[in-house]
């Protein structure tokens, strides 16, 4: 076999680890860009006018919940978990999602009402 190991269960059931060093690798440089881009429209694109807030702030959200996948699915494991504790974690990551998403909207809400 080579370099991946694979692990017997007790149900009898082979569990791959596939995290190699190049593996992690490309997902640090994946994480590195996301962030990269996100420096850049908060440090260039906002200021200079090319993105507003409320354009920026939904990118903001997506970016960050992207490397936050990331870290989750590779770095603690999960993608190589079974299905039941993927839904037990994605279940209520789409809760908060909705979440921010009326409470984005509510804010924008208030800022407009106080907004002389």
């Amino acid at each position: 076999m080579s370099s991946e190991a694979a692990h017997t269960h007790a149900e009898g059931e082979v569990h791959e680890e596939t995290m190699t060093k190049s593996k992690i690798w490309n997902v640090f440089f994946i994480l590195l860009g996301i962030t990269a881009v996100e420096f850049i429209i908060a440090l260039y694109l906002v200021p200079h006018g090319i993105f507003t807030y409320h354009a920026a702030n939904p990118i903001y959200i997506v970016l960050t919940l992207a490397k936050a996948f990331f870290i989750v699915a590779y770095f603690m494991h999960l993608k190589f978990e079974k299905v039941a504790l993927i839904y037990t974690i994605i279940v209520p990551i789409l809760f908060i999602i909705g979440l921010i998403l009326v409470l984005t909207n509510e804010s924008h809400h208030w800022i407009d009402v106080w907004r002389p």
